[in-house]
């Protein structure tokens, strides 16, 4: 009677896409086995069959694992390491924003993102390089949110993109969404400037500080350089800051009044631009 031999060769692949022991969240490996299985008839097998069969088994495996290796892992691993970086952002913007740069530790934004320790330092360097990019990622989230001066076009009358400047900053400050902590995290950094404050007033703020003297320049109809320009930019901004920032007073002189929602910041927005014009209009003409 024949006597049927099982012979199984098992090859393990790595289907994560990453470097052993380089994964952000620092999870197993996932592995996945394949098994070849191979029946023969004892007394029919010859050596130089085996290696043959080996060698075919074995250039199959290989192709197997670069395919693999070059079409799945590529896009998850990717997907996967942007997943983990924006979940540090936005937990650790929640964490700046509430205990500060110098009491927010790393080991409590990693357990509110759900990844490792180690994964500040894997996708940031450290501690300061993740606020100075907490800080361009929550204004970069705000302002696709609200846009500095939304639905105005270029052809409208300076009045009019002053408003819509006004309500849409209103709106990042105030904002309840994911990235509610924005207003709070820049209260802080006014309060307490760190050294990412330079880089983020370079990149971002002084472009939207240019667009808000142009409108003032427009409505005052003089030149960039007035001294006016400056002065009354500021006391446009001065007045939407101070809502915010000194809500915990506001809400102790006046008890009853509601937190703002959507209809008060359009109130509060109109309010702003009104008292902004008609004090601009009537501005003297600036000594020379």
């Amino acid at each position: 009677m024949e006597k049927t031999v099982e012979t199984v060769f098992i090859f393990s692949t790595n289907v994560t896409g990453l470097k052993p022991g380089v994964n952000e969240n620092t999870s197993p490996n996932s592995v996945k086995p394949v098994a070849i299985r191979f029946d023969f008839i004892e007394g029919f097998f010859f050596l130089p069959i085996l290696n043959k069969i080996f060698l075919d088994v074995s250039n199959v495996c290989l192709n197997y694992l670069f395919e693999m290796k070059l079409k799945s892992p590529a896009r998850s691993g990717a997907a996967s390491h942007a997943a983990t970086r924006r979940q540090l952002l936005e937990a650790a913007g929640a964490v700046f924003a509430e205990a500060g740069f110098r009491d927010a530790t790393v080991r409590e934004i990693c357990r509110r993102a759900g990844a490792n320790v180690a994964a500040v330092n894997y996708h940031f360097g450290d501690k300061e390089k993740l606020y100075a990019e907490v800080l361009r990622y929550s204004h970069k989230m705000a302002l696709e949110k609200y846009p500095l001066i939304p639905d105005t076009g270029p052809n409208a009358p300076p009045e009019k993109k002053l408003r819509a400047f006004v309500h849409s900053f209103l709106l990042r400050i105030f904002d309840k969404g994911p990235t509610a902590w924005h207003g709070k995290l820049m209260s802080r950094e006014m309060i307490e400037p760190s050294a990412a404050l330079d880089s983020l007033v370079e990149e971002r703020m002084r472009p939207m500080a240019g667009q808000l003297w142009q409108i003032v320049a427009d409505v005052l109809d003089c030149p960039l350089n007035d001294g006016r320009v400056r002065l009354s930019a500021f006391s446009v901004v001065s007045q939407c800051v101070f809502y915010h920032h000194c809500r915990p007073v506001v809400s102790r002189l006046f008890p009853n009044e509601r937190p703002l929602d959507a209809a008060g910041i359009e109130r509060l927005a109109d309010h702003i631009t009104r008292f902004s014009l008609a004090a601009m209009k009537h501005l003297p003409a600036a000594k020379p």
